[in-house]
């Protein structure tokens, strides 16, 4: 999708609200959790949305959910195809299942294994493709050339932006409704920024400034905002797999421009230490990519010292013997 200045006027939290209607009673309601040794460590209150207790276990469930069911119902008695490193496949496979649709994804060849076991399980079929998110992109388009399959995209859509928005726009209203007053500010981990455009929408109209988290090396949002124009990245290594996009998409970072007050990078060390200490603390596990906004949160030095801090823990499909090693590293 092009992304021009009208496209991005046209989506605002209205959007986001409807979404949020259409999507009611068809994923959870994940809970926003408060850990007070954690807030301790940031300095602040942390306000933590688990997304890692959505269906399929990360917030992708919203995006898919709700692009597939806005699909005209002709469109899914074709394949309903997508490209992702694990939690957008899982999500669409989920979404096809509902709706009585075959889905074929287009995955990575060094994907975690509980993510494919994962895809695999709700019976999409696996396409592996490469190592970057630009190769299993174009391996979805040649299976969509070849089927006649429509492709849901991982980010750079409006009805998975839409949907994905709704997370923080839950989060939102939790905190009003516990405290009477607006998170200050939202921490939203980026990989291809259709998590953060969302974020960005839900909070148009409140007080609440949204920052960006990006794993070192795989930074191509805030390279982008630093360029003033979208800057493709060779990802480097990081533990965070689903944060690792060759560059983030065109309406996703049209709207982050437009809204993102600044944005974070985060190393290994850091995600190890917040990943250890949520579960340590806060009794709950989220994989490397899900922890890298408390990454952030746990750094601190936020601009203009904020109280209140929302933090999305975006998933939580982690390979146990991975969780073993970083508990072995760790010290939380």
């Amino acid at each position: 999708m092009i992304a021009t200045d009208e496209t991005v006027c046209d989506l605002g939290v209205a959007h986001v609200r409807a979404a949020a209607a259409r999507l009611r009673g068809e994923i959870v309601r994940t809970p926003t959790l408060r850990v007070p040794t954690l807030d301790a460590m940031a300095g602040c209150e942390l306000w933590l949305k688990a997304e890692s207790l959505q269906l399929t276990g990360a917030f992708k469930a919203r995006g898919a959910m709700h692009a597939v069911g806005r699909l005209d119902p002709a469109a899914r008695t074709r394949p309903i195809i997508t490209f992702s490193s694990g939690n957008h496949a899982q999500a669409v496979a989920f979404a096809a299942k509902r709706y009585g649709a075959r889905a074929i994804i287009a995955m990575p060849t060094d994907a975690p294994a509980v993510k494919v076991a994962g895809v695999r399980a709700l019976g999409a079929e696996i396409v592996f493709a490469g190592t970057t998110s630009s190769e299993r992109k174009a391996a979805a388009l040649e299976i969509a050339a070849s089927t006649g399959g429509v492709i849901v995209p991982p980010f750079d859509d409006p009805h998975i932006i839409a949907g994905a928005g709704t997370a923080t726009w839950e989060l939102l209203e939790d905190v009003v409704a516990n405290t009477g007053a607006p998170l200050d500010a939202v921490l939203i981990p980026v990989g291809g920024g259709g998590l953060l455009a969302g974020a960005c929408l839900a909070c148009i109209g409140t007080s609440t400034m949204v920052y960006s988290v990006e794993p070192i090396g795989c930074d191509a949002l805030a390279q982008s905002l630093e360029a003033g124009k979208r800057v493709d990245v060779e990802p480097g290594p990081s533990l965070a797999d689903g944060l690792r996009p060759v560059g983030v998409g065109e309406l996703n970072f049209a709207i982050a421009q437009r809204w993102v007050r600044g944005s974070y990078r985060v190393n290994d060390d850091e995600i190890t230490r917040a990943l250890v200490a949520l579960l340590v603390h806060g009794k709950l596990l989220v994989e490397p990519s899900g922890a890298a906004a408390l990454a952030a949160a746990l750094r601190g030095g936020l601009p203009g010292a904020p109280r209140r801090v929302g933090v999305l823990l975006s998933g939580g499909n982690v390979e146990p013997s991975l969780v073993t090693r970083l508990l072995q590293k760790a010290n939380p």
